[in-house]
């Protein structure tokens, strides 16, 4: 793939040399291109305007990335396997097989692979494959016994009795997902199973050769336990209670309840209380008592009792009506080794089969025939991997070269009818359309990133309720003016799908937009200094009115509360008139006015003094003089404008500059614009009327004022008053 002396054709776009890539013999020769020449060196394989399942096919170590080795390797893989290179420029989305090279070895296998997956598919006759189809992995297989996937299921069997040992290997095991799409069991699932019937097995034949100590009561020593565990603590409880009645014959009407427990429940229907009452003693408590087996059991607790007397307790001792508590004690013994026994189990995920069933299936050669299944499958393993290799060589003749084009250089970017990989839509806000909107995959390492991009950023949280799924983008503006957008603002934002999300503004990243926003600003942040001391200032005073206000009635309330009517003193005098206060204040509203005037009326006495062709000139020197900084700033700042830092923040490592200048920043936001041959209706009912008279009198006035400077500058004004 190395050529050293492929001649390269490169193009200065966006600020730097950037390789093109023009024909099949610059892609094979990518491996001799300076790294240094590169625009990128790696890149996310998530979030990109590209099928992610290709990019993960490139990713050959899975670490979510892709370099540049691992490029190289996809580019010298694809170009073996096709006729001309040539036609990985063409990016389309149909592979024809006719372009597959025959020649290699490998080559032959994918057509040979392709023809099978279009025999699969039913369309035999075809003569190209598409990504739709390779990726569809469920139809491929659908008809089809053996896949290679090592997994087995109802239709790979043979036998009914492969069927029926397949059915229970998903029962104990679970099931395992055939390429086809159907539900059967994965070799690994299969071993294991007679792994553990086996166990199973060997730990049934431990109980069966030491039956007596093991297994008491034979084939219900399980239900026997179950029997005598619903009842040992009540019985336990029993005779100990007899036993502090034989220590202390006072104790036993205390133990036997308190008469007060059953005078709390007699008024009740005794069938809600059972809960309550199996709280009493099992049977009435006496010195050394036996436990009655058939009468003076608390009803509570006869039930269980019964089944004890009658799966353990007739087994041990025939024809008894109680037991003693040496008796009781000795029943518990019998359960030591079957409990021991039941603690070894092994191969309890088949226990749910039965012993006698698992015996059976180990028994027979159903094991081997089983096994013959899945080496049947096995050996189609090849075949059909170079069948899921076949969506590998479609997705890459698709979109190896879309890839190219914004990995090796950022020809889709610059391109004005094409779209970048990483520009994911469109924002729709504030009259006008930002198309540079890209994912953010890392919000803090976009904050301390992005200010060196040189771009006005806004950052929006979007919602799309048909696809169920938030995400948060960021929008370059790179046109317009800026003096409505402001966090918390509503915008909608348009997928690569053309589905909408709803959007909010979260965040702004304040940059020049444009040379003309520039010129206003100063004007602009004038503007609002003033609008906001108006605001301040007259809220003050609002303020202070009303502070006076409510003072005044609170002292007029005070006042009529404490001072009786009839005695009520007369109002007081009104405050004179302190006539130097507000002299004072009057001069300081003249020298304030009058520093004013006196600056306009040196700039329009200054005005006046130049010669009629200069006044343009200094109002534009004025304009220049305060705009002129900013819009420098401005023109500094956008000529600077890179995309790189976002990327990066991306995941994407960035080896060249990705400049957005003014022109090409100008085609990234589109502002509003009437359609061509629009009709328009300039009667707006509710514009302003304008008042002719006033009119004519501003026309009138412009008129006089200037006449009076060009007889002024001619001197006719001085001769004339001059005279008088």
């Amino acid at each position: 793939m190395e050529n050293k002396n492929h001649t390269w054709s490169f193009s200065s776009v966006g600020g730097v040399k950037r390789v093109n890539l023009e024909s099949g013999k610059d892609l094979m020769a990518l491996g001799s291109l300076d790294q240094k020449l590169w625009t990128a060196l790696s890149c996310p394989v998530q979030g990109l305007e590209i099928d992610s399942k290709t990019l993960e096919l490139i990713d050959s170590d899975g670490d979510g990335r892709i370099r540049v080795p691992e490029i190289l390797e996809a580019v010298k893989w694809i170009t073996s396997v096709i006729n001309n290179p040539d036609d990985l420029l063409k990016q389309e989305n149909n592979l024809p097989l006719s372009v597959i090279n025959q020649n290699s070895e490998e080559g032959k296998s994918l057509y040979a692979s392709a023809k099978q997956i279009l025999q699969n598919l039913g369309t035999p006759d075809a003569t190209s494959i598409n990504v739709a189809q390779t990726s569809d992995t469920t139809a491929i297989f659908a008809k089809t016994q053996f896949n290679g996937d090592s997994v087995i299921t109802a239709e790979s069997c043979d036998t009914a009795d492969q069927k029926k040992l397949l059915k229970s290997i998903k029962e104990c095991m679970g099931g395992s997902e055939d390429r086809s799409g159907k539900k059967g069991i994965s070799e690994e699932k299969f071993l294991l199973f007679f792994e553990n019937c086996d166990l199973f097995s060997k730990w049934h034949a431990v109980a069966e050769a030491d039956a007596v100590s093991i297994l008491p009561f034979a084939k219900t020593t399980e239900a026997a336990l179950n029997a005598y565990t619903a009842v040992k603590s009540k019985i336990d409880d029993y005779f100990i209670r007899c036993r502090l009645a034989d220590f202390d014959a006072q104790s036993a009407a205390v133990l036997n309840t308190l008469l007060a427990r059953y005078e709390a429940i007699s008024p009740k229907d005794l069938s809600t209380c059972l809960d309550e009452i199996a709280t009493y003693p099992i049977a009435k408590i006496s010195a050394a008592k036996p436990l009655p087996l058939s009468g003076g059991i608390n009803p509570a607790w006869e039930a269980k009792l019964n089944a004890f007397h009658t799966s353990v307790v007739t087994w041990l001792f025939p024809n008894k009506t109680e037991i003693t508590e040496a008796e009781w004690n000795s029943i518990g013994e019998k359960f030591v080794a079957y409990n021991k026994w039941i603690s070894e189990k092994a191969g309890a995920v088949v226990e749910q089969l039965g012993i006698d069933t698992v015996r059976q299936i180990m028994s027979g050669n159903q094991k081997e025939s089983m096994q013959e299944l899945f080496n049947k499958d096995k050996a189609l393993e090849k075949e059909a991997a170079n069948i899921i290799l076949v969506d590998k060589l479609a997705r890459y003749y698709r979109d190896i070269f879309r890839l190219l084009k914004n990995f090796v250089t950022f020809y889709d970017f610059y391109s004005p009818e094409e779209k970048a990989i990483f520009q994911n839509g469109t924002l729709f806000i504030d009259q006008r359309s930002c198309d540079l909107c890209i994912k953010v995959s890392d919000m803090d390492k976009h904050s301390t990133m992005v200010s060196l991009s040189g771009m006005y950023l806004i950052y929006c949280d979007c919602v799309s309720k048909s696809k169920d799924k938030k995400m948060t983008i960021v929008a370059a503006m790179t046109n317009g003016d800026i003096d409505n957008l402001i966090v918390g603002r509503n915008a909608v934002f348009y997928d690569r799908d053309g589905l909408d999300w709803d959007a909010t503004v979260t965040k702004i990243v304040e940059n020049p937009i444009s040379i003309r926003q520039a010129f206003f600003s100063p004007y602009r942040k004038v503007a609002r200094f003033i609008e906001t001391q108006v605001e301040k200032f007259a809220s003050a005073k609002e303020k202070e009115g009303l502070d006076k206000a409510t003072a005044g009635v609170e002292e007029a309330g005070t006042k009529v509360a404490t001072v009786p009517a009839a005695a009520a003193a007369p109002a007081p005098a009104p405050t004179p008139f302190d006539i130097g206060k507000f002299v004072g204040i009057f001069a300081a509203l003249s020298l304030a006015l009058g520093a004013i005037g006196g600056v306009l009326a040196s700039l329009i006495s200054g005005l006046l003094g130049l010669k009629w062709w200069q006044m343009p000139l200094a109002v534009l020197g004025i304009i220049l003089a305060i705009s002129g900084p900013s819009m420098i700033i401005a023109w500094l700042k956008l000529r600077k404008r890179n995309l790189a830092p976002i990327l990066d923040a991306n995941g994407w490592a960035i080896n060249a500059r990705a400049i957005i200048n003014i022109p090409f920043g100008n085609t990234l936001t589109n502002l509003v614009k009437l359609p061509a041959n629009a009709r328009i209706n300039l009667n707006d009912p509710f514009k302003k009327k304008k008042n002719p008279l006033l009119t004519f009198f501003w026309i009138l006035l412009l008129i006089v004022a200037i006449a009076t400077v060009y007889l002024w500058k001619m001197g006719y004004l001085a001769t004339w008053f001059g005279a008088n």
